[in-house]
């Protein structure tokens, strides 16, 4: 399996199942942080949609708290400054500062 291109999600499964860890959670993870933006509007969609069967979109992102850590972690050691993690993973600035914020507090306590 270790020297096999492709793996099945069964083989996934079972495995996460045997060593009681979410193999799943390393994809997700990853497919959030280097998921291509998205169109800022209309204007920049090439193609037209029409809007009577247009889905609902979900401007609000979702942050794990182990990607936080892991952005938070590259930032102290120095590995990317923020607005390298800004530009890289898509992250809104004011996000970043919240996050930044938030973690300087809790770390002084």
């Amino acid at each position: 399996m270790l020297n096999s291109e492709n793996l099945s999600t069964d083989k996934v499964l079972a495995w996460s199942k045997l060593l009681e860890y979410d193999l799943f959670r390393i994809y997700s993870h990853h497919l959030i942080l280097f998921a291509p933006p998205k169109a800022q509007s209309l204007k920049d969609v090439k193609i037209t949609i029409d809007k009577k069967n247009k889905l609902p979109e979900f401007r609000k992102n979702v942050y794990t708290i182990e990607i936080i850590d892991f952005i938070m972690e590259q930032i102290a050691k120095g590995e990317k400054t923020k607005s390298q993690v800004i530009k890289d993973y898509g992250i809104p600035k004011t996000t970043l500062f919240k996050w930044l914020e938030k973690y300087n507090k809790s770390s002084e306590l």
